[in-house]
């Protein structure tokens, strides 16, 4: 037995779908210690938009390092946070006229979801938060009662109350708006359905299997909290950061929630970093009235300080993620024409796109073939039904084009491999 099968829970996951021990990676490129490189389409679960090991990024990381820079800080001031903070207030906050005031939480997505249901229960003075089906926003259990997988819930052992779930965009169908039941419901008192303190949303649905909030509906769900004096929080923690096009995947709606939860990739070099930014009145918290011994990752502020400056400085980067979306977007095209039978629609937006195929056993045998010939990927949805890809955002062209060449490869023989076990049962 290897020392993963002697000492590693069984709650592991992609070790399953991986097999093999990972030694280095650069870029788009992941190498195990064999030597056999994979193309990476999974970037870390969306933390690794910039891809693995920025130089620019690694390099102000070893010089902090060999400086003596602070290393951990609690929420006391440091230099490494003060660059931070300069960097986002000038290319994230001020050109989007965007007032927030960032909260340091716990450096996980889930302990910035934490927060913000907690600071908008205390705002509201309500306990109920709308959240909508297939939405995940962690694991923890305040973050966990509003995600919609029961496999995930399930895990839980006790009942999580404070959450009443609506139909996500298209849930119905695409003729139905679903903010329109949902102004109804919060506008009748017999509905059954409490008063929320806020709701909660992803514009773009990662683990619930890439259906993206059309524009108008991302609009409407604002008026309907504007409406009822309901606060709305977007979760960006998996789309944000430059995944879908744009920095905050709600930018192109207009919106402006009252807070934003963001993680994964803002450290830029997938070091652990989380926060919660907040519309400035809603800041009534008490000094230390929410906190966490790891809520000030100066390595983080580092990398992430880097990744700002040099990839948010203007909009070309942004404008190459639009593009590289695009391609992406034909390639799935291409694999959809090519097994029309077993592809059920294209989800997603920019960087973030999924194939919906017709089962989960179908999309993880494309995972497996995709593997065995050097690209990492992996499902998402209520089944597992969605080939999910997170390419980082910095990949080539040449990389795309050949991790999509890969994928196609992979569709034929799982699909294949699928037909000829139906005639061997027959």
């Amino acid at each position: 037995m290897s020392i993963f099968e002697r000492r590693e829970s069984q709650v592991q996951s992609y070790a399953k779908s991986f097999p093999v021990i990972f030694d280095k990676a650069q870029g788009a490129t992941l190498t195990d210690e064999k030597g056999n490189n994979f193309i990476d389409f999974l970037a870390g679960a969306g933390s690794l938009n910039y891809g693995h090991n920025d130089p620019d990024m690694r390099d102000a990381l070893v010089e902090y390092l060999s400086s003596g820079g602070i290393t951990h800080g609690l929420d006391m001031h440091t230099k490494a946070k003060a660059a931070f903070l300069s960097a986002f207030e000038k290319h994230i906050l001020q050109p989007r006229k965007l007032d927030y005031v960032l909260q340091f939480t716990g450096p996980t997505g889930a302990n910035a979801v934490e927060a913000a249901l907690k600071l908008a229960r205390k705002v509201k003075g309500r306990s109920n938060v709308i959240s909508f089906t297939n939405g995940f926003h962690g694991v923890t259990l305040g973050a966990l009662a509003t995600t919609g997988n029961e496999h995930h819930r399930g895990a839980a052992g006790v009942d999580m109350p404070g959450s009443s779930t609506m139909p996500y965009d298209g849930y119905l169908g695409k003729d139905l708006d679903s903010t329109e039941y949902l102004d109804r419901a919060l506008g009748d008192p017999s509905s059954g359905v409490d008063l929320p303190a806020a709701v909660i949303v992803e514009c773009v649905q990662g683990e619930g299997g890439l259906t993206a909030a059309r524009i108008d509906w991302l609009q409407n769900l604002e008026q309907v909290c504007r409406r009822h004096d309901v606060l709305l929080i977007v979760d960006d923690i998996q789309a944000g950061c430059g995944r879908t096009g744009t920095f905050f995947s709600f930018e192109p709606a207009g919106i402006k929630p009252d807070m934003v939860t963001l993680s994964k990739s803002l450290s830029g070099y997938g070091l652990p970093f989380a926060v919660t930014l907040i519309n400035r009145d809603l800041d009534i918290w008490e000094p230390g009235e929410h906190n966490g011994t790891f809520r000030g990752n100066n390595h983080a502020f580092v990398t992430a300080t880097v990744a700002i400056e040099k990839f948010w400085n203007d909009d070309s980067f942004a404008n190459g993620v639009k593009d590289k979306g695009e391609k992406l977007l034909s390639g799935f095209k291409a694999i959809q024409e090519n097994y029309a039978d077993q592809v059920v629609e294209l989800r997603g937006r920019g960087m973030m796109r999924g194939i919906v195929v017709e089962s989960g056993d179908l999309a993880s045998r494309i995972v497996a073939e995709s593997f065995k010939r050097g690209l990492v990927i992996e499902t998402s949805g209520a089944h597992g039904e969605v080939v999910k890809c997170l390419a980082s955002l910095t990949i080539t062209d040449k990389e795309l084009a050949r991790g999509l060449d890969i994928l196609n490869q992979a569709f034929d023989a799982a699909i294949n491999a699928g037909n000829s076990n139906l005639i061997a049962a027959e």
